[in-house]
């Protein structure tokens, strides 16, 4: 694949997944249409040889895997970790309200999302929904307005004369998306606007009644290419959906007769302690059902690779002094290897230097970041993941600016450069060995 194919198909992945349900719906049909079997966790029958399966947990987590033909300990697994979740404003059970004729839907903050870059936005909702068939039967059903329905207006500067001059976001008062107008003593119920709008969608499958919901809202500004020479991409959840698009393409694209399994755990933009998340079982579960014998599994397990695929901070060039000076990311300069002291990142010196000695192989060039010694480091599922598998891990990413804003960028060859190691830590015949370790 050519590196303009794959941003258009990596464009397509974003559009089509405004929330984690929609990526994991997304990355699922990419796999059927790959030849990857869907298995419920419930199913008991056996796993064929060299055949390739996909399970979702709880609509927001899916993780998939082909095995080797002839299954070896000391092969390993070759695997992929990523997070569907970002950071976002999700809509509160009891949402509307009224308030001087505009009706207004109450959010909640998802994770840690820069709260500035929400305002003055065309924001869309969507999510899952569960409601009632005809038959009162319970169903769950996707959806997704697809267009702009609500925003959250910035107050005139003549009304606050220090809107520039750093002030705090007041979560619950000023974070109140405007979604209709209200004329006179008309009404409106939003569960109501939820019934016709999944019926819209889902003509073949219709509700009567809303029972519950997580939706959220997003950017309908869709992604870009920019730049005198269209070297960068701006979007919206880059985090970590380009990860999310870069494992499965190299996952399905690959043909070795080898074990691979990705991994996208939901929920680790809110610490990831929860089923779906990396904390949960989810990926032990399935470890567990790839190899029911402990010591088999252990043994098989310490002979894998993790890479844990998250996006990493690039310099900004207007606040280098907030990134050490001697790790310096650049946009477009290959993946980055994120390194802490305190584990925070799972890298060690072996896991590393057997990624770096992959990406040499691909023609990729790596890049390293540390946190700065006087500020806090941030995480990753990489170390929840190793800590509960035991499996050698390393944390990279794509370097990516404005990480958390409701609009984030990365070079427009970050993501390309970041699927060529991986298709080559799928196709290596065996991983690299260390001497001595």
């Amino acid at each position: 694949m050519q590196e303009n194919s794959f941003n258009q198909k990596f464009f397509q992945f974003l559009q089509e997944s405004p929330t984690p349900f929609h990526a994991v719906s997304s990355m699922a049909r990419t796999l059927a249409d790959n030849g990857f079997r869907q298995l419920s966790e419930s199913d008991r029958h056996p796993l064929d040889p060299g055949s390739s399966y996909f399970i979702t947990r709880d609509n927001g987590a899916l993780a998939a895997f082909t095995l080797a033909s002839d299954h070896n300990e000391e092969q390993g697994f070759r695997i992929i970790g990523t997070h569907t979740d970002s950071p976002s404003l999700q809509i509160k059970p009891l949402a509307g309200k009224v308030a001087h004729s505009c009706y207004q839907l109450g959010v909640e903050v998802y994770g840690g999302p820069l709260l500035r870059s929400w305002f003055d936005r065309d924001l869309s909702i969507a999510g899952m929904v569960i409601g009632t068939d005809p038959e009162g039967n319970l169903t769950t059903l996707p959806v997704d307005f697809k267009r702009p329905v609500a925003i959250i207006p910035s107050l005139a500067i003549h009304l606050d004369r220090e809107a520039n001059n750093g002030q705090a976001i007041n979560k619950q008062k000023e974070l109140v998306p405007i979604f209709a107008q209200i004329s006179g003593d008309a009404s409106l119920n939003f569960s109501s606007i939820l019934v016709e709008q999944v019926n819209k969608e889902h003509p073949h499958k219709q509700i009567r009644s809303i029972i519950g919901f997580d939706l959220f809202c997003y950017d309908c500004q869709p992604p870009a290419l920019l730049g005198l020479n269209n070297e960068f991409i701006t979007a919206g959840r880059l985090d970590n959906l380009l990860s999310c698009f870069v494992g499965v393409t190299a996952l399905t694209e690959n043909k070795m007769d080898n074990n691979r399994l990705l991994i996208c755990n939901n929920h680790e933009e809110i610490g990831s302690l929860t089923a779906a998340g990396a904390k949960g079982s989810f990926l032990r579960s399935i470890l567990k059902r790839l190899m029911p014998e402990s010591v088999n599994r252990e043994h098989t397990l310490r002979a894998s690779l993790l890479l844990s695929m998250d996006n990493a901070h690039s310099v900004h060039p207007n606040y280098s002094d907030k990134s050490d000076p001697e790790h310096l990311p650049l946009l477009n300069h290959g993946p980055v290897i994120k390194t802490n002291a305190n584990q925070n990142y799972a890298t060690t010196s072996r896991s590393a230097a057997i990624y770096r000695t992959i990406a040499a192989e691909a023609g990729v060039a790596t890049q390293d970041f540390v946190m700065r010694s006087d500020m806090a480091c941030g995480s990753t599922i990489g170390p929840h993941t190793a800590a509960t598998s035991g499996i050698p891990t390393v944390d990279i990413g794509a370097p990516t600016l404005a990480m958390h804003s409701i609009r984030e960028m990365t070079g427009s060859r970050d993501p390309f450069l970041l699927y060529q190691t991986i298709n080559r830590f799928f196709s290596r015949e065996r991983l690299p060995q260390i001497e001595g370790l």
